[in-house]
């Protein structure tokens, strides 16, 4: 699996002009399936993202986690994390994993880090959304499961 994670002041994402996810402070997660990714890629992916250290102590290091600032998880399902570029012009997609399964394993990198403690908001997996957020810092980390953390 993969992840793109922003630090935020704030993230919310609508779909057809509803609100369906919003939160203050936190980490905002465009979380992608690839074809061979299992449970274990889901568990070990809300572990780092739950465990990563990039929220300011007192000193202005980054040393605190979500848990520690009390801040929020909006997690967004993004296949195209998977897409591949390098030849053509459009992208080719058979690396994301079908969309049953993948939901599935979405599904449970959300539980897993509501199991961990954190407040968990999500958009809609595929539906067509509108994300917006304000990027603090800018951090901006990317996450793969299938390289060594």
């Amino acid at each position: 699996m993969r992840a793109v994670v922003q630090r935020v002041r704030w993230a919310k994402v609508s779909v057809e002009h509803e609100l369906v996810g919003a939160i203050e402070n936190g980490l905002c997660a465009l979380v992608g399936v690839g074809t061979d990714d299992t449970e274990a890629d889901a568990d070990a992916l809300a572990d780092k993202v739950s465990g990563l250290r990039v929220f300011e102590d007192e000193a202005g290091k980054m040393n605190l986690d979500l848990l520690a600032t009390r801040g929020s998880l909006l997690a967004i399902s993004q296949f195209t994390l998977f897409g591949d570029a390098r030849k053509g012009r459009r992208p080719s997609f058979s690396c994301a994993m079908e969309p049953v399964r993948a939901q599935e394993l979405f599904e449970r990198f959300c539980g897993r880090s509501r199991e961990l403690g954190l407040s968990v908001e999500t958009g809609r997996f595929r539906a067509e959304m509108l994300v917006e957020l304000a990027n603090d810092g800018p951090v901006t980390l990317l996450i793969d499961t299938k390289k060594q953390f």
